[in-house]
């Protein structure tokens, strides 16, 4: 019964203040497509990367994510392509998304090592609401919908990206069109909206020593309507192999948001994350996060995999180019 309260209160804030989070992953500092588009071509090589996210197993109804991405180079490097597909599932909601990433890669020194970046994703999303699932306490209700709902609108997102052997540094924003698309449309359910989200991001490589190299990192996201989250990660590298290392995410204060309840608590979850190379051309990759919120004593915390592939790997301009 606990369970199912929870629930009801995540798709009640869900549904009746008219937003929708983006899917959220813990891995994404090995792969930045996913949230900022003028990452694209950074690897420069032709990468298969997808994830797969069980967030607060136990909890009926919970979040499972699923996401594929393709990127690669052009015109000699100058240009970054990725095509993005996802999907995303909190009980009766649920979206699907596609986008057409291309960045343009500018040398900022000599050999191509150091790069700035500008991206631009063009894509479409489908929200969709299945009344089936909904159980509400009086029948007839007309903003609930028989069946499933679904609304389909074109998308855009943008970005800025630099980076150079040791240091990158991102900032980027999505949902750019749907937002003003969806709102302006005469829904008669109480349907899930989208709503703008702003990454900035940075990290760096520090070697330690022979073999041992130190990535430390952090992401600020902020949809202007929820508590601002920050997540301050570390890892290390083994012999050029291993990547071990966590984050701890965290809701902070960056400006005034009255509308928000005072005494929500700010701790979310700390993470548990390894990287393997299993191949010159194979990375394997999974995620542990445990709550520090009132959802510890429901959720046996969350569970992501993630897998990546490079295609017919070749010299490329950047020293480590797969440490970010």
């Amino acid at each position: 019964m606990k369970k199912r309260i929870i629930l009801f209160v995540l798709m009640a804030f869900s549904l009746f203040a008219k937003s929708q989070q983006d899917a959220q992953y813990s891995q994404y500092m090995f792969n930045g497509i996913y949230i900022n588009p003028a990452y694209a071509g950074y690897k420069e090589q032709t990468n298969i990367h997808s994830f797969y996210r069980n967030q607060w197993t136990g909890i009926t109804g919970a979040p499972k994510s699923m996401s594929l991405a393709v990127d690669a180079i052009a015109n000699d490097g100058n240009v970054g392509l990725a095509l993005q597909v996802a999907s995303d599932k909190l009980g009766a909601q649920s979206s699907l998304s596609a986008y057409a990433n291309y960045a343009y890669r500018i040398k900022t020194n000599s050999d191509g090592s150091s790069r700035l970046a500008f991206g631009l994703g063009l894509g479409v999303i489908q929200n969709g609401l299945n009344g089936d699932m909904l159980d509400p306490l009086d029948g007839g209700d007309q903003y609930i919908p028989v069946g499933t709902e679904k609304q389909v609108a074109p998308d855009a997102r943008a970005g800025v990206f630099f980076s150079n052997n040791k240091f990158y540094a991102g900032f980027s924003v999505d949902n750019l069109i749907a937002q003003y698309i969806l709102k302006n449309r005469d829904l008669s359910i109480n349907f899930p909206q989208p709503k703008p989200h702003y990454y900035l991001t940075a990290g760096m490589l520090v070697p330690l020593s022979a073999g041992i190299q130190l990535k430390p990192s952090f992401l600020l996201k902020d949809d202007r309507g929820g508590p601002t989250s920050l997540d301050l990660n570390a890892f290390v590298l083994l012999a050029d192999r291993i990547w071990l290392g966590g984050s701890y995410r965290t809701a902070v204060k960056l400006y005034s948001k009255d509308y928000l309840q005072r005494d929500l608590d700010k701790k979310n979850s700390i993470v548990a994350m390894t990287e393997i190379f299993a191949t010159p051309q194979l990375r394997l990759g999974y995620a542990f996060d445990y709550s520090l919120s009132e959802l510890q004593g429901y959720s046996g915390g969350s569970h992501e995999i993630s897998v990546g592939f490079y295609i017919k790997p070749k010299k490329v301009r950047m020293l480590t180019p797969r440490y970010f």
